[in-house]
């Protein structure tokens, strides 16, 4: 039986782990938001550039590429080497630039920049709650699954329907899933951080997925937030 020293001594290791962990997951993170920031600022100052993403085929074979490699990285980043999955990573996050430009040049330049540092602090206050709770929030998954899956099946329906009160609704929604889910991912990724141990090859891929999955959290949030209260040009 392990004394109570030695169990606070590997408490203490895995939280150690964990933090480290979890460091590397928001410097990536950061870093994929630095570089679609930079990649849709340069997009907004293009002309050419825009004519050419904005139209329909263009902006269709780029959303498609990025759902690929959502779906490639989450279901290949066991077998992928941490190289090769932060360069998918930022693949995705210059790709997100690029699609995400036409909807900033919509609001203006402080309606954008309000509802960044909004979020920034949502994201932060909910991140420190998944990393701090003592409450076990893994019941959150299915509930706020459900409420993903909900929130994507109205939004596809809206784009063909138009209706400017729902787009409203399905805003306010957005923000509370996304709100709920970078709490709960936290947490996830904390436990799972434990789990891994100290393999660094699992870690750092782990890590760009951990990074990926908050950092779309970060980007949905964005713009439900932008929605709602963003003043139009």
């Amino acid at each position: 039986m392990d004394s109570p020293k030695t169990y606070r001594t590997l408490s203490s290791g895995s939280d150690v782990l964990a933090q480290g962990f979890m460091t590397r997951v928001y410097m990536w993170m950061m870093l994929g938001l630095a570089a679609t920031g930079a990649m849709a600022y340069y997009t907004t100052t293009s002309a050419q550039l825009l004519s050419v993403l904005l139209s329909r085929g263009t902006f269709l074979v780029l959303f498609v590429a990025e759902i690929g490699i959502v779906f490639f990285l989450s279901a290949r980043i066991a077998k992928l080497n941490p190289a090769t999955a932060s360069a998918l990573f930022f693949v995705y996050a210059v790709l997100n630039g690029l699609t995400i430009a036409p909807i900033l040049l919509v609001y203006t330049s402080e309606s954008v920049s309000s509802a960044f540092f909004t979020t920034a602090a949502m994201f932060g206050a909910m991140s420190a709650y998944g990393t701090l709770t003592k409450r076990d929030l893994s019941g959150w998954g299915s509930f706020l699954g459900m409420g993903l899956i909900g929130l994507i099946a109205a939004s596809l329906i809206n784009i063909f329907v138009g209706n400017s009160k729902a787009d409203l609704v399905i805003s306010i929604i957005g923000v509370f899933v996304f709100t709920g889910l970078t709490a709960f991912d936290t947490f996830k990724l904390r436990a799972l951080a434990r789990e891994i141990g100290g393999d660094e090859e699992a870690g750092g891929r782990l890590a760009i997925m951990g990074a990926l999955t908050l950092y779309l959290d970060f980007i949905n949030m964005f713009i439900f937030l932008l929605r709602i209260f963003g003043k139009r040009r």
